[in-house]
């Protein structure tokens, strides 16, 4: 154990560890307030819970700094995560693809998953290079600049969602089929594409770029924490969009107006429901501009 002296006070460090200036109030478990009474023979600690290494204060200090940003995956996790809303769409729409060949409702996502998955290996293969040569980074786009973008474009991907339900609705309606939520209307499932795949481009730049930015931030012995608190993210989102559904639809029923989130799509407004994500999805965005930017100070 080596003891470093700063303004006449005697800091608890193993040696190896690298000190660092950010929230600097923490460095005070760090700090030997009586040797005789705080270390033992072999310079060690006797209560960790009273003194602390460098180490493990440096640990806390990379863990806090990244739960702001942490933080906007959240509202990403709970506004994406709206996978049961476009099978009741898909099972009111035409889903013939090409001649007979009939897409099961549940089966749009797989757009998104491809998508995410293209835009991985045209962006490693094609684009890295192109942007290292004009931004003269190596990777192109930092992470924090992905994640932004990803976070963008999951503001697009709500707000074209609102925009295709919206036609579906009126189609139901000019057909007569306000009363009749399982009839299937003149309209092609395949406008649900665009949004399945904007989904996707929006989790490839910002849900994968978290992992890569937690890894970069975290040391070594934590780097278990990254996938952590992305599961985290991903369950309070869920936790996060049973509050939003519920909240909305206590209050969007109340006089007795039908729900916006009524068992009959035709009758309710998921298009209106979209369109709140979208607002929720551009707020987060700069939420997300401030974190960004603190983070970086």
């Amino acid at each position: 154990m080596l003891r470093v002296y700063t303004l006449s006070m005697e800091i608890h460090v193993k040696k190896g560890n690298i000190f660092l200036s950010l929230l600097r109030f923490l460095n005070k478990a760090c700090v030997i307030r009586n040797p005789e009474t705080d270390l033992d023979c072999d310079g060690l600690a006797k209560d960790p819970w009273r003194l602390c290494t460098i180490k493990q204060v440096e640990e806390q200090k990379g863990l806090i700094r990244v739960i702001p940003i942490w933080s906007t995956g959240i509202v990403i996790a709970a506004t994406l995560n709206q996978h049961a809303i476009p099978v009741l769409q898909a099972n009111t729409m035409d889903r013939h693809l090409i001649g007979s060949l009939r897409i099961p409702a549940g089966s749009y996502g797989v757009f998104g998953l491809l998508t995410l998955f293209l835009w991985v290996a045209i962006y490693d293969r094609k684009l890295v290079p192109l942007l290292a040569k004009l931004t003269s980074r190596p990777r192109g786009l930092s992470n924090e600049q992905r994640m932004g973008i990803g976070i963008l474009i999951s503001c697009i991907a709500t707000a074209t969602a609102g925009v295709v339900e919206n036609k579906r609705r009126a189609t139901a309606l000019r057909q007569g089929l306000a009363d009749h939520p399982r009839a299937v209307v003149d309209m092609s499932a395949n406008w649900l594409l665009p949004q399945h795949c904007l989904v996707g481009l929006a989790e490839a730049l910002s849900t994968i770029r978290q992992i890569d930015f937690f890894y970069s931030q975290f040391p070594k012995s934590m780097k278990s924490i990254a996938m952590a608190l992305l599961a985290l993210g991903a369950a309070v989102g869920d936790l996060v969009a049973s509050l939003i559904i519920g909240i909305v639809s206590d209050v969007t029923k109340r006089g007795g107006r039908v729900s916006w989130l009524s068992n009959n799509l035709n009758k309710g407004h998921y298009d209106y429901y979209y369109w709140l994500l979208s607002l929720l999805n551009m707020a987060n965005f700069f939420y997300y501009l401030l974190c960004s930017r603190a983070f970086g100070n």
